[in-house]
């Protein structure tokens, strides 16, 4: 398969992989896919399977990718490791992998077709948004990017380090947002506007927050933080819908 196909397959389990994302997990040495004589990269359902427990490892089980790789090493010299029986399922009952054809043609993956977002009936806590704090190590595991990508985000302002030298927990949706719009060329310049429209959201909806500062307790305070996500909610919503409609002007449809 092209990581194009790959991407495909793994995306309906993992809606937010991306090829940088794959990129990322080959450059970590946790799948090596064969090199056509083009330099295409080709997935065996050997690496398919590799890739979706390193994918549920990390989500579900929030494991690092250095007890990933040891765990996939210690596989791959025959030890029993727990965890990975259904991957040694997947592993063995694969067709022996095909060697590469000596010209492919190479297959162009569709746009990735993302969902819209909804407006939710509930609204999440902020710790829903992503982990409370994170390292810049962390964040870079946990998106799948390297150093260049989050300087590039700090430097346009969608990314800031806070006092206690971490970042805050809205940076993991920030970044996972800004890697899928880098699959269609958008750069952090390009994203800047979008800090610059949040700077001004902020500037009027901090009008609202002084009454809502001033209650004092646990539950004033759980009420004005839930207050805050129904704006940022309503914001959204009413950000999307206008982006729709213009884009859709633009089309002429």
């Amino acid at each position: 398969m092209s990581i194009g196909e790959v991407l495909s397959e793994l995306r309906p389990e993992f809606p937010d992989i991306t090829i940088s994302k794959l990129r990322f997990l080959e450059a970590e040495g946790l799948v090596e896919p064969y090199r056509a004589p083009s330099g295409y990269r080709r997935y065996t359902r050997d690496h398919v399977a590799r890739l979706r427990y390193v994918l549920a490892a990390q989500r579900e089980r929030y494991l690092p990718l250095r007890v990933i790789r040891e765990q996939l090493s210690a596989y791959d010299r025959g030890e029993k490791v727990v965890g990975l029986t259904a991957v040694a399922a997947t592993i063995s009952n694969a067709p022996p992998p095909r060697p590469p054809d000596p010209a492919p043609v190479p297959v162009v993956a569709p746009p990735p077709v993302h969902p819209r977002p909804t407006l939710p009936t509930t609204v999440a806590s902020p710790t829903e948004v992503g982990e409370p704090r994170l390292s810049r190590a962390q964040l870079m595991e946990r998106v799948g990017v390297d150093e260049a990508t989050i300087a590039d985000l700090e430097q346009y302002g969608l990314l800031a380090v806070g006092p206690n030298g971490y970042f805050g927990p809205e940076a993991l949706t920030i970044a996972r947002i800004a890697a899928q719009l880098s699959e269609y060329g958008l750069e952090g310049r390009h994203l800047r506007a979008y800090r610059a429209t949040a700077d001004r959201e902020v500037g009027l909806l901090a009008q609202l927050m002084p009454p809502l500062a001033r209650q004092a307790g646990p539950g004033g305070r759980s009420q004005a933080l839930q207050t805050v996500h129904e704006l940022a909610a309503l914001c959204a919503a009413l950000h999307a819908a206008l982006v729709r409609a213009g884009l859709r002007q633009v089309l002429g449809s």
